[in-house]
């Protein structure tokens, strides 16, 4: 009888015969051999074959040590060339359009093919990765299509058969996969990037895979020209908010184990340090890509690292690509397999402390164009879609102790947002470091007055329609309990706000919004019509059709769903950064982590408290926050499917679009908090300096970037 050793010793063997005569197998096809297909199948599989023998000859110059050799310029015409068809100026003719793949393949066939070809594209991650396995079982599946195309014609149902089995015979593999790389830190390949790299020479932007645009350049490069006290200083914040948060919820960090940090390329001086900083309490940082495969990936939600989209339109055309198979039994599929690498993975699990998020913003807003030939889900489809994140959620939570996790995020600018990034990432920086104890003591006096209320009442001004009560829930002993969280910079960066979960009852009336940026899409003219704390119909101006527009509301903000409760109201105090935002007319693009400390805000889905309603949570004063669930939450502990939606979006009316906010006390008194844009309640005159103060000087800067830096930059952008 053979033993373990030699098992695996033979399915290596076995592995490595499957990976030769495949790669035998696309070589054959990419040079274009006559297979009797029509013209255009074959051309289709004739490039794919190239993109996948590219990929396989990309993964021996890696594993060799020849591609770490390259020079800058050729890793950036290597980087380039592998995804120049899918920037926006080579799209329209891209197999990974929908519409290009509809017209040369069919409308039948162009979907699942357009899909195919788009799931293929990730190989050149595994290569990176020198993951063969991955590799070997996608190029089978593309040998698999291409034997059916060239035996004659295929129906649809064939083709979409053969990718749904694959897919669930394979689920195990992709689902534990991406779940070991979440929780064990012994997944080395970006950690020895961001730890081992030279990353004072920028070729190390180009081992990852990813695409590197001028922005990863231009970042990686100024933040070069940072003193390292300064790295450190920034890596601070960030690492302390997150144990602040711990601190606050009253849980031992020292029981934990590890660290999730979700970062942008570009950013790796930064976090080197905060992986030292973590490591110095105790935790080890585990670093991850953002998964992009069909089983995996979340629109508009980066899950691990990641860089700047090469075209926003492509992703978006494949933000529903599971409509071709999603189905109950891929569901329990998907749940099945998950468990079995949670259990595969419990001792990690138990040791996992949450993610730290290091986030971005500066890049105009993007405007989607809705394609017939994309895939949308149909209602089944949305329902299950809904069913799954919530099991996923109640899964995760199973073997990570929501009670004993926490998370901390934090934004700064890319160079995308115009010539001054060097002034702006300063005032950011500035921002994220404001004194928390100026601003708790203020923040109080706005809870200690709306603690004594019985709702609140937000009008608009300024071409806002904004008409909108906002009821508050019942304390039993203002001396003891409180209904508004006191926010400053731990989990949340920056600092600035006071939040409650509201009454559903008696919340009514119109949300309006002029243009607000949420998840990557600039939503123009946003109207929500509330009723008992319900969204009961929405609209916005993106589209010349008004159903286009109600159809992006209901997929981008409702989660596909007909309507969700109003999970948190809050009153933004960050003044400075609303007069940074005015001062270089970035409105439109800050990150909503900050643009929700600049007004009054509403999150639609869950509350801020999701899973952790009975954590005891206490503000500065000692008093206790009661205000943690809703009439819709409260069912958690019956029905957990129908208290969580697992979605919480916060939508900002900026303080210049604000008429009035008051607080309405129980003999129907209304005490003035803001009026015209201006804190008027006794004890916040102070927010108001912002506003009056003459705009400063040009700020200072290190020397900057060198031409050098700029230079590469440009190259990076796309050219030959």
């Amino acid at each position: 009888m053979k033993n373990e050793t030699d098992l695996l010793r033979d399915r290596d063997e076995d592995l490595l015969e499957r990976f030769r005569l495949s790669g035998e197998r696309l070589e054959q096809i990419a040079k274009g051999e006559a297979s009797g297909m029509e013209e255009n199948f074959r051309q289709y599989f004739r490039k794919t074959a190239l993109l996948l023998t590219d990929c396989r000859r990309l993964e021996q110059k890696i594993g060799e040590g020849e591609f770490s050799a390259m020079t800058l310029e050729e890793l950036q015409a290597e980087n380039t060339g592998y995804f120049r068809e899918i920037l926006p100026e080579n799209y329209e003719e891209s197999y990974a359009n929908p519409d290009y793949a509809e017209r040369l393949l069919g409308r039948e066939l162009g979907k699942s093919l357009c899909f195919l070809y788009t799931e293929l594209r990730e190989e050149r991650f595994f290569a990176f990765e020198q993951d063969r396995f991955k590799q070997l079982i996608l190029d089978e599946l593309f040998l698999e299509v291409y034997g059916m195309f060239a035996g004659g014609k295929v129906t649809l149902r064939q083709l979409k058969d053969t990718i749904y089995w694959f897919l669930y015979d394979y689920a195990e593999e992709w689902c534990t996969g991406r779940i070991q790389k979440m929780l064990d830190p012994g997944v080395s390949f970006a950690a020895d990037i961001v730890m081992g790299a030279d990353l004072s020479d920028l070729r190390y932007l180009y081992l990852y895979g990813e695409y590197i645009s001028g922005d990863e350049i231009r970042t990686a490069g100024y933040l070069n020209s940072l003193p390292q006290e300064e790295i450190e200083g920034i890596a601070r914040t960030f690492t302390e908010g997150y144990r602040e948060g711990f601190r606050l919820k009253g849980v031992d960090l020292s029981e934990k184990d590890t660290v999730d940090i979700q970062y942008p390329i570009g950013f790796e001086r930064v976090i080197r340090a905060a992986v030292h900083q973590f490591r110095e309490a105790g935790l080890e940082s585990i670093l991850h890509r953002s998964p992009s495969d069909t089983l995996n990936k979340q629109y508009n939600r980066k899950n691990g690292y990641s860089s700047s989209s090469p075209n926003e339109q492509f992703e978006y055309d494949h933000r529903f690509d599971q409509a071709l198979y999603l189905d109950k039994r891929m569901v329990d599929r998907k749940i099945e397999c998950s468990r079995k690498g949670y259990e595969k993975y419990r001792e990690e699990a138990a040791g996992y402390s949450g993610a730290a998020l290091f986030d971005l913003f500066g890049k105009d807003p993007f405007s989607p164009v809705r394609k017939e030939s994309a895939c949308l889900l149909s209602q089944r489809q949305q329902n299950l879609t809904l069913e799954y994140a919530a099991l996923a959620n109640g899964l995760m939570n199973e073997f990570i102790n929501r009670e004993e996790r926490s998370f901390t995020i934090i934004a700064y600018p890319t160079p995308a947002i115009g010539d001054r990034f060097e002034e702006i990432f300063r005032e950011v920086e500035m921002v994220n470091n404001l004194d928390n104890g100026k601003y708790q003591l203020i923040q109080q006096r706005i809870i200690d007055v709306l603690d004594r209320a019985d709702s609140v009442q937000i009008m608009g001004r300024e071409g806002n329609m904004t008409n909108l009560t906002v009821s508050l829930q019942e304390l039993e002993d203002i001396s003891r309990q409180t209904r508004f969280a006191n926010c400053t910079a731990d989990i949340n960066i920056p600092l600035g706000e006071v939040y409650t979960s509201p009454k559903l009852e008696k919340t009514s009336g119109l949300l309006h919004v002029l243009e607000v940026y949420l998840e990557g899409i600039c939503y123009k003219n946003l109207k929500l019509w509330i009723e008992d704390g319900m969204i009961t119909d929405w609209s916005c101006d993106n589209f010349p059709s008004p159903e286009e527009g109600k159809a992006l509301i209901r997929e981008n903000i409702l989660y596909n769903r007909d309507t969700l409760p109003m999970g948190e109201f809050a009153i933004g105090t960050n003044t400075t950064a609303f007069v940074m935002a005015e001062k270089y007319g970035i409105f439109d693009k800050l990150p909503i982590l900050i643009a929700e400390k600049m007004g009054p805000h509403m999150a639609f889905g869950d509350t801020c408290y999701r899973y952790s309603e009975d954590v005891p949570v206490r503000n500065p004063d000692g008093r206790e926050v009661v205000a943690k669930e809703n009439a819709i939450s409260c069912q958690r502990h019956e029905s957990p499917m129908k208290a969580y939606f697992n979605c919480h979006t916060d939508i900002t009316i900026p303080y210049g679009e604000i008429g009035q906010i008051s607080a309405v006390m129980p003999d129907h008194y209304q005490v003035p908090i803001i009026i015209d844009g201006r804190f008027v309640l006794e004890g916040t005159l102070e927010l108001n300096e912002p506003f009056s103060r003459e705009t400063p000087g040009e700020l200072s800067s290190p020397s900057g970037m060198e031409d050098l830096i700029e230079e590469l930059a440009k190259k990076a952008e796309g050219s030959d």
